[in-house]
């Protein structure tokens, strides 16, 4: 089916003011649309009924409190489907993608330390009938996430209302068990509200409510709204591995930071130091974007770029084949 026949512009514009600030109230968002807020709410839940749209909430990747890491897999081809399935149940692994590269697979894994990563999620992964091998590489600083990567269909006006509705004054500490079993609710519908996860969780509404402030107010919790990637006129993704010279990590990202296609960017280890993911319009497009990494990243050196043909899994949600989300994995569904 063509874009426009499942989103209309209003659709879209609802998606944009969302990726903002998703948690912003529907008399609010309302206001900035022009639109009555029970059709604004009525139409959210159509685009997430179906799988279009929908807001996760997710472990920011900081690798200051959590283990971030890029892992592509070599697996025989005949079993490909299998050792998907298999990778896509783990739920630390939160994004699968079959490449057109080296590695057959790219994958994303999210764990709270090196020491999980390498005793429980790798060896799992070798147990895999069908893996043949793995190369990881880990993140020492995440600079961008799809979190705030955004559609381009609000005026500047009605970009800045919504921002002004997005802001949250941030806290730090540590979060206790009582407060991270708020994460799996957020993870399912990121507009969870507060008497749903009482509800669920037999607690009081005004506990539920101090609760979700603090996880939200949180550092170790993102909130994004999501799209199908095929309606949102960028159906291709690439992640590049690249070199930047030492010191210039910080300047890269700020330069990253200007081309909207981004979706995420991070220094790493391994041969490469640095990768970045974009959302392209086609193929044609990759070597558009090296050419302008070049010009525009001092030293820079492209050492691999990877095609994805296909994501099962983004972020902890399974998706369809035409990329519309299906269920999220180990997420709770509110009540």
């Amino acid at each position: 089916m063509e874009r426009q026949t499942l989103l209309s512009e209003e659709d879209l514009a609802l998606i944009h003011a969302l990726q903002i600030a998703p948690r912003a109230g529907w008399v609010e968002v309302a206001a900035v649309l022009g639109v009555h807020p029970t059709s604004l709410a009525a139409r959210w839940e159509r685009l997430r009924a179906s799988g279009l749209a929908w807001i996760t909430g997710h472990r920011t990747g900081d690798p200051q409190t959590v283990s971030l890491a890029f892992i592509g897999v070599d697996c025989v081809m005949v079993d490909q489907s299998r050792v998907v399935e298999a990778l896509c149940a783990v739920p630390e692994i939160i994004t699968v993608e079959q490449t057109a590269s080296s590695h057959a697979l790219m994958l994303t894994v999210v764990t709270e330390s090196m020491a999980q990563l390498s005793t429980e999620v790798i060896p799992s992964i070798r147990a895999i009938h069908g893996v043949l091998g793995y190369e990881t590489s880990l993140c020492t600083r995440q600079h961008q996430n799809g979190s705030s990567w955004r559609l381009n269909v609000l005026s500047r006006a009605q970009q800045q209302k919504m921002q002004s509705l997005a802001r949250i004054d941030y806290s730090d500490g540590q979060l206790p068990q009582s407060h991270l079993d708020l994460l799996p609710f957020l993870a399912a519908d990121g507009r969870v509200t507060a008497a749903q996860i009482a509800r669920a969780l037999g607690r009081t509404a005004a506990t539920a409510q101090r609760q979700l402030n603090r996880v939200l107010a949180s550092h170790i919790l993102s909130l994004r709204c999501e799209i199908a990637q095929s309606l949102s006129g960028l159906p291709v993704t690439c992640q590049w591995f690249v070199k930047v010279p030492p010191g210039q990590h910080e300047a890269a990202a700020a330069t990253l930071r200007r081309l909207r296609n981004v979706r995420f960017s991070a220094s790493t280890t391994g041969q490469s130091n640095f990768t970045v993911i974009m959302w392209l319009n086609s193929v044609a497009d990759v070597m558009d974007v090296e050419l302008t990494l070049q010009q525009n990243i001092p030293g820079i050196e492209l050492r691999d770029s990877v095609v994805m043909l296909a994501c099962t899994k983004r972020v902890g949600w399974m998706l369809r084949p035409d990329g519309t989300a299906a269920a999220v994995v180990g997420g709770a569904e509110p009540r």
